[in-house]
């Protein structure tokens, strides 16, 4: 939680004169009971009308100015916490942007929505709070011991022992609550990953009428996390009664103190009022100063939550390079800078071309997983080649794609792209020059020409038409309102699953990469326009490199090289026939598609 401090010193005016003007407030309303002891002393003593009349004005003038530096000094709390709490806020999102798949994969998407959201507003609070009371409590309550001290010594001794038999109390539930309210915090990412899912995937729990048991399952999470709130609860509970009973026994001494000493004429009887009104200043401050340290507390655990992942660092490095509000606009147009460039050095060396893609040995194992996802692959995708990968579910299809973009780094062997290491590219360079359409089709919300610059910024109409036209989606999109300009709402709700695919397709092929990744991004389409995508890839232009990952022979019949995978192994490479010939997995993939190719081959 204290690394995250440095964010004030954006604030500092702010968090000074906050607590500053707080401190003038307090100051005021310790000489409040020094004036009303003054009328119960002088003025109601003798009668003296005008006398009262004055001290009563006097305290409306202490509550005037009390006022106005209490406003004062909550907004600028207002102003340091709601100010720090934008930048952190800001600062996690783009460190949660950065980190590879593998850090997000352990983290979990269902806790960094929770420490977006629930613990940075915990934290704001706590912020907020600390700000205005965090030194104002305790000045009040050292404040009310002093001016107590200045009325009579001996009067003044239950304060002595009062406060730190207070601050035991105080302190020892907030030790005791601090671990808790960490559990609380983790209790809630469960409710929210439980929320999460259940709303994402509605359809699938009511296709398989699993209300009843999703319901269950929520209610135990529900449950635990109300369970811990209780407990937790239930202790923090004690502060107020427990504290009230020992102010109130202050109080009791100081009466029966005061009493035998106004009888003896040593104290007058405003002052004893006096020492009361002190004991209450403490009463409401402890009480106070209770709470905050429960929100305080809870703000500390949250920031807590908060810094350990700003202390998560991706496992990738990528070199220094451009930034990536520079790259955005330029991306296209560097990227064939650097295809011309690639292509005239090949031609003046006169050397043999460049392949597009190597993978030399390569391994890869997820983080914590305990075993290897792909084992010891190995091949060459040449410029303008089509290859096609296909392979059992589970058999590391995507994850070898997930290597080329460099969403996630080979645990072993090497990887280049266009005869450089993959390590070697910044983020920008490697990601300008390769169009993904992941497995999964995302849209966001917007509308399909908001969706289809997320592959080029600076894309014109004709552009995204070109695009669409290859991605089959050219007939809905004019189909749609408003044509390119149709409304696109949340995940592309409003698609089906074969739009919201070519959409993506589209998407990734309006920057024209020189590598395109279709990552079964053809599942959802008929038969008929999978033909004509097909068709369009091959038809595209002859320096694009095309991985094609299906589950359909069909799709990838046609390839230039066909990477059959099984369990994370290269079990064939070659053309379709090639492996229809030799390749046992790529036989029984493909005869099980084609039962009736697989009688005649049997009979034969």
């Amino acid at each position: 939680m204290g690394k995250l401090f440095h964010y004030l010193r954006f604030y500092k005016k702010e968090s000074i004169l906050g607590p500053l003007f707080k401190l003038l407030e307090a100051t005021f309303e310790l000489l409040v009971p020094l004036v009303m002891a003054q009328v119960i002393d002088v003025g109601i003593k003798h009668q003296d009308t005008p006398y009262i009349l004055q001290m009563c004005g006097i305290m409306v003038l202490l509550g005037v100015i009390g006022l106005a530096c209490s406003l004062t000094a909550q907004y600028f709390a207002a102003r340091a916490s709601v100010g720090f709490t934008t930048s952190v806020r800001r600062d996690l999102f783009s460190h949660i942007e950065h980190l590879s798949y593998s850090e997000i994969d352990t983290l979990g998407t269902s806790t960094l929505i929770t420490r977006m959201t629930s613990d940075l507003n915990q934290v704001q609070s706590g912020l907020n709070l600390a700000l205005r009371l965090l030194l104002r409590s305790p000045f009040v309550v050292f404040g009310a011991m002093v001016m107590a001290f200045t009325i009579d010594i001996k009067a003044a001794i239950p304060f002595v022992i009062i406060i730190p038999l207070l601050s035991v109390v105080v302190f020892g539930i907030m030790l005791i609550t601090i671990p808790l309210y960490k559990k609380v915090q983790s209790r809630l990412d469960q409710v929210t990953l439980t929320t999460r899912e259940n709303l994402t995937g509605v359809r699938v729990i009511r296709a398989f009428h699993k209300e009843e048991e999703e319901t269950a399952r929520f209610a135990d999470a529900n449950s635990a996390l109300t369970g811990i709130q209780l407990f937790v609860g239930r202790i923090s509970a004690l502060l107020n009664p427990v504290t009230y009973i020992i102010i109130n026994a202050g109080i009791l001494a100081v009466i029966w103190t005061g009493a035998w000493q106004v009888e003896d004429g040593i104290l007058t009887q405003g002052a004893v009022v006096a020492l009361i009104n002190y004991m209450s200043q403490i009463l409401v401050e402890l009480v106070k100063l209770a709470n905050l340290i429960i929100t305080i507390t809870k703000a500390v655990a949250c920031g807590n939550r908060i810094q350990a992942v700003f202390e998560v660092t991706s496992s990738m490095e990528f070199p220094a390079g451009a930034s990536s509000s520079e790259k955005a606009f330029s991306g296209n147009a560097s990227a064939s800078s650097r295809q011309n460039s690639k292509e005239s050095n090949s031609m003046e060396s006169g050397s043999i071309e460049i392949p597009a893609v190597v993978f030399d040995h390569v391994s890869f194992t997820y983080k914590d997983a305990k075993a290897e996802s792909l084992s010891d692959i190995h091949f060459t995708a040449k410029k303008g080649e089509t290859i096609g990968i296909i392979g059992g579910t589970g058999s590391g299809k995507t994850s070898l794609v997930n290597l080329i973009p460099r969403f996630y780094d080979a645990t072993n062997g090497s990887i280049q792209i266009f005869g450089r290491d993959i390590k070697a590219y910044t983020a920008d360079e490697l990601r300008d020059q390769i169009g993904v359409v992941p497995q999964k089709a995302v849209l966001f919300k917007g509308t399909i020409a908001d969706n289809l610059r997320f592959g080029k910024q600076d894309a014109t109409p004709e552009e995204m038409k070109e695009a669409l036209s290859f991605a089959q989606a050219s007939d809905f999109v004019s189909s749609k309102a408003g044509g390119l300009n149709a409304v696109v709402e949340q995940n592309g709700r409003n698609f089906s699953g074969g739009q919201k695919q070519r959409l993506t397709i589209a998407r990734a092929f309006i920057r024209k990469p020189q590598i395109l990744i279709l990552d079964d991004s053809a599942s959802a389409l008929d038969y008929a326009t999978d033909a004509r995508l097909r068709q369009a890839i091959r038809d595209m232009s002859p320096n694009i490199t095309v991985f094609v990952v299906s589950q359909r022979t069909s799709s990838i019949r046609h390839a230039d090289q066909i990477i059959v995978l099984d369990d994370g192994q290269v079990a064939g490479i070659g053309t379709h026939d090639e492996l229809l010939a030799d390749c046992e997995v790529y036989q029984e993939i493909y005869y099980s598609q084609y039962p009736k190719e697989a009688e005649s081959h049997g009979e034969k």
